[in-house]
């Protein structure tokens, strides 16, 4: 079951969204908030694990209260202004219903969540280290709103953005909010090495390495002196000396 709340000053709102997860049988709300004053109490007294946030409100906005929390649940934006679609993206919330929505829409959305959280008890429950079976040949990553199924196998590279990293996959590239480090510990190590502060690469889709730099399907990637030694011992390792 998700525990939820609905924040919004609109009690029209509030009523749709109240009918809206009394639809649903695995939504439970636990309750209806008319500010983000009113809705941070609930926070701090029950187990939240979804909020529906209205972004435009008095005193204190959807946005702003996001941003003040340390342990967020999982937020699906609710407004009339398709505006903060940038914002949403950047809090990395599950997903935005632009005003009015159907109860199709929603339903589309709280699927997003309950998948999401799937996902998440299974990574939980999966063991580690010496315990693992084996490891998942694919990824899980959030973007555009969705969640994005990549097969290890089809990522050529990978690039750093400041807070997103750019995944090139056979197809086209997907964007998510992650730092390098989270994604390189994701990565099995043996299949994708770290060559420069802004990226990671596929070992097995390297074409050539010349000085300092190696290609990739025609892309130029540099190799940073701080990384050049790992990337040669894997290759020395793969191909000894006779």
């Amino acid at each position: 079951m998700i525990r939820c709340i609905a924040i919004d000053d609109e009690m029209l709102a509030l009523d749709l969204i109240e009918d809206n997860i009394r639809k649903v049988p695995f939504l439970e709300l636990v309750k209806t908030c008319r500010s983000a004053m009113e809705a941070m109490e609930v926070l701090r007294s029950q187990q939240v694990d979804l909020i529906f946030l209205d972004i435009q409100m008095p005193d204190i906005s959807g946005i702003q209260l996001l941003k003040s929390l340390h342990n967020k649940p999982l937020v699906i934006f609710t407004t009339a202004f398709s505006t903060y679609a940038k914002e949403g993206f950047d809090l990395d919330v599950i997903d935005y219903l632009l005003k009015p929505y159907s109860f199709e829409r929603f339903l589309k959305a709280v699927n997003k969540v309950q998948e999401y959280m799937d996902l998440h008890d299974k990574a939980i429950a999966q063991p580690s280290g010496k315990e693992a079976v084996s490891s998942p040949n694919f990824l899980f990553v959030k973007a555009d709103y969705k969640l994005y199924k990549i097969n290890l196998s089809d990522i050529l590279y990978i690039e750093g953005l400041k807070d997103y990293v750019k995944i090139y996959v056979t197809e086209k590239p997907i964007v998510t909010q992650m730092s390098m480090k989270t994604l390189e510990e994701k990565l099995p190590q043996r299949d994708f090495i770290r060559v420069h502060r802004s990226f990671i690469v596929a070992f097995s889709k390297i074409d050539f390495i010349q000085k300092h730099m190696l290609t990739i399907r025609n892309k130029e990637i540099p190799i940073s002196e701080h990384y050049r030694d790992q990337l040669f011992n894997i290759i020395n390792h793969d191909n000894p000396a006779e």
